[in-house]
């Protein structure tokens, strides 16, 4: 979760979705076919500064198609429903895309645990999912990706984010390898996320040589942390590693400077936020990592910027944006793909086409070269580290995963 951005640029798309037609006077342009695409996010609670950039960033691919006709024929619709960061939320929210027989794709959720409570729904009504920012390696993997034993649970879900195996190995090394830090004391919030991402963390960095002086569960709903902060204080260590997000990795590290350890605190792209500054007056120097590059930086997301600025939202694109985007425009993608082999028509089986029609789909994006492997993950595994300088984050180092 943080702040990026890009825009992508492909080539005429047809499209017809299976749903409602517009009829304009006189037809020509008037006659529309509609295809809703869904996005779903937390839009309100701690977590909205990064669900507000996935919807708007959805928002403007589906104006962008519309403004430029990607897809002859079709008029392309969001539907946006609000998470609240909650699984059982989000399986009802998973429900009202079902039952609307327009909507051939949905995008998000942000957090891995909503999502596991929406794969099911959607795998067994064949209606795609791609997140821009699900990292739980066994939503793609299943649960014996740690084995070895890897095995895609449902075939409808894909994303654009690569996996907090990829994720939290390129964080041990380069708090290793780049940054000297030989101890550390590992932190999470028991969800899904940030449960997962300590994990690959702790694997990786004990390989490496490494050494986890201890480790500690939060209630990532506490906003107190003195009896964790003493513990870490009086371990040596010479950074926090913290699986989680910034509405509680931000009082954390600023709790823990507070005490008078003068170490960093490092996360995931959980907390690759402008909110993690807010939330913390002592965050200078504080480490993340997140996926892809920063979008800033990326030549193919200039054109992303520049509209996302232009169509005027009140809320930054955030660390999901350029995903969201890239996200958002592959469904578009499948979408013509499948009308296109089926004779300009959008096919009666339009879900089963659609979803048939992802493995082909690639495209190159805001984020680079957008495709999906066997599993549903991204093929792009490019990640950047990023320290906070003056209140804001800058890009330490950028990589791309290399299994060892």
């Amino acid at each position: 979760m943080l702040i990026l951005t890009t825009v992508l640029t492909t080539g005429a798309l047809t499209l017809t979705a299976c749903g409602s037609r517009d009829e304009g006077k006189g037809g020509g342009d008037g006659d529309k076919t509609t295809v809703v695409i869904g996005v779903d996010a937390p839009l309100t609670g701690d977590l909205s500064a990064l669900g507000l950039g996935i919807k708007n960033s959805a928002d403007l691919a589906v104006k962008t198609a519309n403004k430029e006709g990607t897809v002859e024929g079709v008029e392309f619709k969001l539907q946006a429903t609000d998470d609240q960061a909650q699984p059982s939320v989000g399986q009802q929210n998973a429900q009202k895309f079902i039952s609307n027989k327009e909507v051939l794709g949905v995008v998000g959720p942000l957090n891995s645990n909503v999502s596991q409570s929406m794969q099911k729904p959607f795998n067994d009504a064949g209606l795609v999912q791609v997140s821009p920012a699900n990292t739980g390696t066994e939503l793609t993997q299943g649960d014996g990706w740690k084995t070895g034993d890897l095995k895609r649970p449902f075939k409808t879900f894909f994303r654009t984010a690569t996996t907090d195996q990829v994720q939290g190995d390129f964080a041990a090394k380069y708090l290793y390898n780049k940054a000297k830090i030989k101890k550390v004391y590992l932190i999470d919030d028991q969800k899904t996320y940030g449960a997962g991402l300590a994990a690959s963390f702790k694997d990786t960095f004990t390989k490496l040589g490494g050494k986890i002086v201890a480790s500690d569960h939060i209630n990532p709903e506490d906003r107190d942390f003195r009896a964790v902060v003493t513990k870490v204080k009086n371990s040596g260590a010479e950074a926090v590693y913290y699986g989680g997000e910034y509405p509680a990795a931000g009082p954390l590290s600023q709790q823990l400077k507070g005490s008078g350890a003068k170490i960093p605190l490092m996360g995931g792209d959980g907390i690759y936020s402008a909110d993690f500054i807010k939330l913390n007056k002592k965050a200078e120097g504080d480490l993340a990592t997140s996926v892809g590059k920063p979008v800033e930086m990326l030549d193919s997301a200039k054109t992303f910027i520049k509209n996302y600025e232009a169509a005027g939202y009140k809320d930054a694109y955030e660390a999901y944006g350029g995903g969201t985007y890239d996200a958002t425009w592959s469904i578009i993608e499948a979408v013509r793909i499948a009308v296109e082999e089926n004779n300009g028509k959008l096919p009666e089986d339009a879900r089963a086409k659609v979803l048939e029609a992802m493995s082909k789909v690639k495209f190159e994006g805001v984020t680079g070269t957008v495709s999906f492997d066997e599993y549903g993950d991204t093929t792009n595994t490019m990640m950047t580290a990023y320290r906070v300088e003056g209140k804001e984050w800058k890009p330490e180092f950028s990589g791309a995963y290399k299994p060892e």
